[in-house]
């Protein structure tokens, strides 16, 4: 996608229109109640000229409820978030003022999107406000959102809103004590988590990150230029490295080539390799090098921060290669070879995979020694393990594991689902 078809795309977004009717609204400051909201009268302005569809004054039956503050108005609320978040507002001593250094970016639609997509995560507060029940996504907003966008890549570019709301409910309820909740308690948590879940995604829309097409949420091909560009940003022309990452003592081996930014940082090769492989992450990492081991910082092990340093720091010629271990306990060890340094295509997509061959190894098998026995206890039904290793695999029958098969749609599938989790900034 062009410049010119982001500022397109950006300068289309309801969501943004709001933001710089609000600021410029705003003018030199406006000011607000002593509970920091905007004042009832301005409030009653602001939902025509945004046209935020919030009601005031609601007649419920014959009876009409009189709005008595701004907070009442929620579509209101998220677009004030929105502005303060994306660094247009602040308060100050009681008034809602510009910041002066970033108005600029009111003039200028495709920054001002790429800004208010990057401060979306920030709107957790106003877009799952506190309740009897609280939703689970209003203390974890940000990874929620990363599981939305993951999923979708997963779904190969959709999902439906209830698959995305399974998945969020899913990952959110593993971090938390839920056992001893009772149905009725499970059930007002749940239906919370799904809508604050629907009013996220109604945001995201909005703003032309998400399309909603009956239930189907596909996300634009701006908010993927954007995410690709966090992870690891390309121009045309900057090196690109051909590496190609193979799983030592297998035979026939392992392998996946990839294309990433040769400065691409060591961290997020980790996750590109782990995509491309179809590793899962669940255990520590490290890169091997004679200037020494890259990795997550651990006291007990000497190991350097794999976010200090990029590919081109452990290799920069062609040829030249170095080790990737994965799981210290069954000690899956890969060596990375630069094949290459090519420069990057105006339309390439940058990480991927462009080939590859043989099934990773299910995780936890005991190494390669271990994986070489699993494949023949499963391909002998009368093995006194086969039906446990069968269950264990949660395979219908010893021979549904395939050694042989890797496709590259699955590898990049996979890819684009770390890229699109990844948080900004990290």
């Amino acid at each position: 996608m062009s410049e010119g078809d982001l500022a397109g795309a950006a300068a289309s977004a309801p969501a943004l229109h709001q933001v710089v009717a609000l600021s410029r609204w705003v003018g030199a400051g406006r000011r607000l109640t002593q509970t920091g909201q905007l004042t009832m009268a301005d409030a009653r302005h602001l939902v025509g000229l945004l046209e935020t569809g919030d009601e005031i004054d609601p007649m419920i039956g014959t009876r009409m409820f009189r709005t008595r503050s701004s907070a009442e108005l929620p579509r209101l609320a998220i677009v004030v978030a929105w502005a303060k978040a994306t660094g247009l507002l602040r308060v100050v001593h009681g008034r809602l003022v510009p910041v002066k250094k970033n108005q600029r970016l009111t003039d200028r639609p495709e920054a001002l999107w790429a800004a208010m997509f990057a401060a979306f995560d920030q709107l957790g507060p106003a877009l799952c406000p506190p309740g009897w029940f609280a939703a689970l996504l209003g203390e974890d907003f940000a990874d929620g959102i990363a599981v939305l966008f993951a999923g979708i890549a997963e779904g190969g570019g959709a999902v439906t809103l209830d698959e995305a709301q399974d998945q969020v409910w899913s990952t959110l309820t593993a971090r938390y004590y839920l056992e001893h909740a009772t149905t009725e308690q499970l059930g007002r948590i749940r239906k919370a988590t799904d809508r604050d879940l629907h009013r996220a995604v109604d945001e995201l829309v909005a703003l032309g990150v998400l399309s909603d097409d009956t239930g189907t949420l596909r996300l634009s091909p701006a908010a993927e230029q954007v995410l690709r560009a966090r992870f690891g940003a390309v121009r045309p022309g900057d090196q690109i490295a051909q590496i190609k990452v193979t799983l030592l003592d297998t035979e026939p081996p392992v392998w996946r080539r990839l294309l990433v930014p040769a400065t691409l940082r060591l961290d997020r090769l980790d996750r590109v390799i782990q995509a491309a492989m179809g590793w899962t992450n669940s255990h520590l990492h490290m890169f091997i090098h004679p200037t020494g081991n890259y990795g997550t910082p651990d006291l007990d092990l000497p190991i350097q921060d794999d976010r200090e340093a990029s590919l081109l720091d452990l290799a920069g010629k062609e040829g030249e290669t170095f080790g990737y271990e994965y799981d210290f306990g069954d000690g899956w060890t890969h060596e990375v070879l630069l094949e290459k340094l090519v420069p990057a295509e105006p339309a390439g997509q940058y990480p991927a995979c462009t080939d590859g061959a043989r099934a990773c190894p299910p995780e936890d098998c005991g190494g390669t020694g271990g994986y070489e026995q699993l494949l023949d206890t499963l391909a002998d039904p009368r093995h006194p393990d086969h039906h446990h290793l069968r269950q264990w695999l949660g395979l219908e029958q010893g021979i549904d594991l395939d050694p042989a098969h890797f496709d590259t749609t699955g590898a990049n599938r996979r890819i684009t689902a770390v890229i699109c989790a990844r948080q900004p900034g990290s």
